[in-house]
């Protein structure tokens, strides 16, 4: 499965696979992140309008609901470092269109928002895929940690990203387009080196009945279905991202710059949170766990929705990001560990169907909301809602807070 230990076969990174793995997505998420703070601020300065950014949102949701049923089976017929290196490819293109754009004086909203459609039906590819790969680069024993690390990765990306987006942004959107190019590539030639001693994938007839594969087993499993549930309606109402380039411009006027590091925030708390699960994994408790990190997850951000501190906005982000993290990790190790192999493909998709669901439609809801309302009300209606929406969840749902270790596999 992996090449010899250079370390403890107890550590991620003796396991070569993995630690290619990892900086593939540190790299391609870290593109994805300065692309991020260049479009929001790009968008905002040409319109000035909530709703636009907003717009960034739905035009990303849109792929990953049309290609949902597609996903998991390609993922389950076909080799997942194969897709994954294409999808990061297609992205790598998506940026040198951004580039080309930017130099030549022609990059309009359309252009700018068919990229975006372009690099999220690529995302809705990739994410579930890799998602699916990391059983399969670490132990079994190993997984709850191999989640956390692989969570580590994003965060450090989510962290680093933003933050030279913001940087980069001063030379002008060419520096950060041209940089995400790049790292799209190098994301795509760490893959390639990913050798894993796995049977090649079985290649069935397409059905509806394989299509539906991921959703039937999910639906047939009620704690799947709650846990899944309560990430996308707490994450729906309390997401607050597409906003931030208006904290940064009209609330706290702290410019770019300041916008990649509000964007680097949540991620510092994350990364922080993923690091400490990844040394000290949850063995107990781990459905109490889930609950608390939501409802600190809305707390959090109600108090960033109201804050007009710099400081107080960044200590809120953090704690909002170290209580997502957390959340993750337990959500992604019940579903990983409760799916098998020939199906996980499909489970993964399904699940980060919902997942993205939660993230670009939040994103549009903010927007929507803060049109109608104004933008402090959208984000505090937000926080609020999450904080509902734990306590439903724990009456409606009570076998999820019974649920004490991460390492039951039926």
């Amino acid at each position: 499965m992996s090449a010899p230990p250079t370390s403890s076969p107890n550590s991620l990174t003796a396991h070569r696979p993995f630690r290619l793995f990892w900086l593939a997505r540190v790299s391609a998420t870290s593109a994805f992140q300065m692309q991020a703070v260049a479009i929001g601020w790009q968008i905002y300065d040409l319109t000035g309008s909530a709703f636009d950014l907003g717009l960034v949102g739905l035009v990303q949701f849109l792929p990953v609901v049309l290609l949902a049923l597609v996903v998991g089976h390609v993922a389950d017929q076909y080799d997942r470092r194969l897709v994954v290196r294409v999808c990061q490819l297609v992205e790598c293109a998506a940026a040198v269109t951004l580039t080309a754009g930017s130099l030549g004086g022609w990059l309009t909203i359309p252009v700018i928002l068919a990229a975006v459609f372009v690099i999220g039906s690529a995302r809705a590819f990739e994410l579930p895929t890799m998602y699916a790969l990391v059983p399969g680069l670490v132990p079994p024993a190993l997984l709850s940690r191999g989640v956390a690390g692989s969570t580590s990765a994003n965060q450090i990306a989510v962290v680093v990203g933003p933050a030279v987006g913001g940087v980069l942004y001063a030379a002008g959107p060419v520096a950060v387009y041209l940089t995400c190019a790049v790292l799209f590539l190098l994301a795509s030639m760490l893959v390639t080196l990913i050798r894993l001693d796995l049977p090649p994938p079985e290649r069935k007839a397409v059905s509806l009945a394989s299509l539906f594969a991921g959703f039937a087993y999910i639906w047939s499993r009620r704690i799947l279905v709650g846990v899944i549930l309560l990430d996308l309606f707490a994450v729906l109402l309390g997401g607050a991202t597409a906003l931030l380039p208006i904290y940064a411009r009209d609330i706290l006027s702290i410019g770019p710059e300041g916008l990649g590091v509000l964007r680097s925030a949540p991620a510092v708390g994350a990364l922080s949170a993923s690091i400490l699960l990844a040394h000290f994994p949850i063995r107990r408790h781990a459905g109490w766990i889930l609950f608390a990190s939501i409802a600190a997850f809305g707390l959090a951000t109600t108090i960033f929705a109201v804050s007009t501190s710099f400081v107080l906005s960044l200590a809120a982000l953090c704690a909002l990001g170290a209580a997502d993290s957390i959340s993750v990790v337990i959500r992604f190790s019940l579903v990983q560990l409760r799916t098998p192999h020939e199906v996980r493909g499909r489970v993964s998709a399904v699940n980060s169907l919902f997942v993205n669901a939660s993230n670009t439609l939040g994103d549009f809801r903010s927007g929507v909301t803060a049109s109608w309302f104004g933008v402090v009300p959208a984000v505090l209606i937000g926080g609020v809602g999450t904080l509902l929406i734990a306590a439903a969840w724990l009456r409606a749902y009570p076998e999820l807070a019974r649920i004490d270790s991460l390492e039951l596999t039926s």
